[in-house]
Formats: structure tokens, sequence, C-alpha cells
């Protein structure tokens, strides 16, 4: 076996490449952790975790952890007045999680330190080089190194530069909506239950994620072309106004005030349909982010550590691990995105042939709401068969 600087090192040090390199280095597996924030900020990620993430958190070893530093249980869903118990209804019998991002971050990190991992902070990746024996070039405390793997982890983001190191094609969904979000205190809302409203009357969703203490992380997916772009201290007025026209009282911000930036991003689903090559493999939104209005990032970052991790424990052949992880990987990636486009145009795309669909589907959804797929909660194991998709359209 040819001699590397480590087993594996991961660009990134959220929640993909900390989680991975816990999961490795507690193995006994040398492990370099690279990521460039010294310390971790609002950049208004996702900050909730569906039961099934949970349970993949739970394989990896962080669940108590979270709940006990930073996760606050949200075993309520709230959509649209229709009221869920998550720890009896979804297959996992977990509640969510929600949790302020930056904190995550920083716990899960911790962890994969106090396994064994080595951690660098305030560095730049400038390249990796995939073959034999890939090689990745940091930058950091005025000196560029190139070190030695058997195996990269680019766990860096919706923007990876790992796609372009391993020269991946890219695949991109069709644009639908802008996504905004913001962190509220004094919100009046109770602690344990998240809220989802969807209106598919002007095509919009209002998200509030309590986080505890009152403290609610706010989100709006919209169309810019009639709210425009909301961005800024500036626009937080225009914000709480387009979360109340879309049917979440307005009562509920009135003694609100923010707790961090708001600002908006792109929604469309970009993804790499085979996210492993040459000693590089892609996790979390890097190999694949699908649209975040359904809160799916972080479950499925969770599982691609898990199935990754987990291929590369059990053979040798790292090779064949990581083939097996992108082709696992596919798999799942594809169930998600595939109900969630469903969801979408049930519950928010505007037009004629969608309120023929709603006009066919509700009444029998409303008498049997487990038409509706439930992948967003009980996660990708479940069928996404043409069966599922006729039973929720009413068609069958």
């Amino acid at each position: 076996m040819a001699n590397y600087d480590y087993d594996v090192i991961t660009v990134g040090g959220g929640i993909g490449g900390a989680s991975i390199a816990k999961a490795l280095a507690e193995k006994g597996l040398r492990v370099l952790v690279t990521e460039r924030e010294e310390s971790f900020r609002d950049r208004i990620r996702g900050e909730w975790l569906a039961p099934w993430g949970g349970a993949e958190a739970q394989m990896l070893g962080l669940y108590d952890l979270l709940i006990e530093k930073c996760a606050h249980p949200q075993p309520y869903f709230n959509f649209g007045g229709f009221m869920r118990d998550l720890r009896i209804t979804t297959q996992q019998k977990l509640p969510a999680l929600t949790f302020y991002h930056a904190s995550m971050q920083t716990i899960v990190l911790e962890a994969a330190l106090a396994a064994g991992a080595e951690v660098r902070r305030g560095v730049t990746v400038k390249n990796v080089t995939v073959g034999k024996r890939p090689s990745v070039s940091i930058e950091g405390l005025g000196e560029t190194r190139e070190l030695t793997a058997r195996l990269v982890v680019c766990a860096d983001g919706r923007s990876s530069a790992g796609r372009s190191w391993g020269e991946f094609a890219v695949k991109r969904g069709r644009q639908r909506l802008l996504g905004a979000g913001i962190l509220l205190d004094n919100l009046a809302v109770p602690d344990d239950t998240s809220v989802a409203v969807m209106n598919p009357m002007i095509g919009r969703v209002a998200y509030l994620f309590p986080q505890g203490d009152r403290r609610v992380r706010a989100y709006l997916m919209y169309g810019e072309e009639e709210v425009g772009r909301l961005q800024g201290e500036s626009a937080v007025g225009r914000f709480v106004a387009a979360c109340a026209h879309t049917g979440i009282p307005a009562e509920t911000y009135a003694d609100s005030r923010p707790a961090g930036p708001l600002a908006s991003f792109d929604m469309t689903e970009s993804w790499v349909e085979h996210p492993y090559r040459e000693g590089l493999a892609l996790i979390g939104d890097a190999a694949g982010s699908s649209d975040p209005t359904w809160g799916q990032g972080m479950s499925v970052t969770l599982r691609d550590a898990r199935v990754l991790s987990s291929h590369l424990l059990t053979t040798d052949d790292w090779d064949a691990a990581g083939n097996a992880y992108a082709s696992a990987r596919a798999r799942y990636f594809n169930a998600m995105v595939t109900t969630e486009d469903w969801i979408f145009r049930m519950f928010i795309e505007r037009g004629p042939l969608n309120d023929e669909l709603r006009a066919r589907a509700m009444p029998l959804i409303a008498a049997d709401p487990t038409r509706v797929p439930d992948h967003g909660f009980s996660g990708p194991d479940l069928p996404f068969d043409e069966t599922v998709r006729r039973r929720f359209f009413g068609e069958e």
C-alpha cells in the first residue's frame, strides 16, 4: 500500500466534513479536516433536521450530543392547520430537531477532534489532484503545503470547488422560487411546533422553525417578480408582510425583532450524477443539493457521511467503496428530488393544470393524509414509484 500523509482529507469542516471525519477517526483512520472559517457565523443555512435525518445522526453517534448541546426537539409539525406528532407518524418515531446552524457546526467539528481527527481552521484548499495518489494543496499561515491521502472528501457546499477539481459534470433543475431567511427574536409561537404554510394561490411558502426562548428561524419561498429581492435590514418589513400575506397571522410577528441578517438565495437543484472519481468523493450539497424549500439538505448530508464511511470501513478497495457510495447516493437523492417535485406541483405551483390536479386530489388527501408521500419526514427509503405518484395525484 502506498504511503500517504493521511487516510482521508476533508475539504470543509461543516456538518458533512466533520461527521464523516468523526466516523472514520474513531475507527483509527488518520483524518485531516480543513476548514477556511476560523469561527462559524450565521449564513442562513438549514436549521431543521427531519426525523429521518435524526436517525442518521443516531447511527453516526451524534444525536445525543446534539440534544445535549444545541438541538431543540420539534415533536409537532403544523402544516397549514393540519397538526401531526412526528414521534407517532414517522417511521423513525422521532421529533424533528432545530438548532442554530453555526452552533451545530462547532459541536460536530469538536466531536471529530475528540474522536482523533486533526482539524486545521483558517486554511484554504487551493486545489485537489485526483488519481492513484490524490493530493490537496492547502494554503494557510503564510505557506502552501501539498498533502496526500487515500481519499479526498469534498464537503464544500453548493458552490463546491470539488466539482471542478474532479471535472464532474453538473446538472441543474428548473428555476422556481427564491428563498429568504432571517433569525427573529420574540415571536409568539409554541416552542415545540414547526409551522409551514403553502399558498398555491400566490405560489409561496412560509416557515417558522422555533429554536427555544421565542427565537425562530423564519423562511419565505417566493417569486422575485412579485415581492422584489428580500435582502438586508431595509427589507425586513417587506419580508414580514409577505409572510403574513402567505398565510401566517400578522400578529405572530408583531413584537419580533431581527437577531441576524436577512438574505435571499437561489433554490434551484444542482447535482452530480456519480459523485466519486479517482480518489475524490463529493458529499452533502457538493454532491447534490435539492430544493431547500423542503429542508432535506442536512439529512441527506448525514446519510452521505454514514454511507460513505460505512463502505470505506468494510473494504480495503476504496475505489470500489467510493463507487458504491456514489451509486447509492444517486438512488436516494433521486427519491428526494422526485417526490419534492410532486409536492411542489400539488401544494405550491400555480396554473390551470395544477388547479385541476388539486381539485381532483385534495378531497382524497383530506380524507386520507397518507396519500401524501412522506419522504421529507420519513426519508428516501420509502417507495416512490408510479403507484405512489398516481395515488398522491388521485389518478388511481
